[in-house]
């Protein structure tokens, strides 16, 4: 699980038919200290996030567990959202000290 923030959707017209009615956004992946780390990349959405909210995502064979009992071809999905930005810059810089 890591942290990313949404910075947008995706429209497309020509969807795998796994990923019908599944809503597609760009995420920038970010380090421990919420800067950017990393290229955008695309996920689908399970949780309902919006724009610059910041999300846990997952990756590889993890990605389609949200999805139980479908068949969508992911291997990048937003799996949760961050309260508060402020809870994680906590918890980071309290790891320092």
């Amino acid at each position: 699980m890591q942290l990313a923030r949404v910075l947008g959707n995706v429209v497309s017209t020509v969807k795998n038919e796994g990923l019908e009615g599944r809503k597609l956004i760009i995420i920038q992946p970010l380090d421990g200290e919420l800067q950017p780390a990393g290229k955008p990349m695309v996920a689908i959405d399970s949780v309902g996030a919006g724009y610059k909210e910041l999300v846990f995502w997952c990756r590889g064979k993890e990605a389609s567990f949200p999805f139980e009992g479908s068949e969508v071809p992911t291997d990048c999905t937003i799996i949760g959202i961050v309260d508060s930005d402020d809870h994680v810059k906590s918890i980071a810089t309290g790891a320092r000290k």
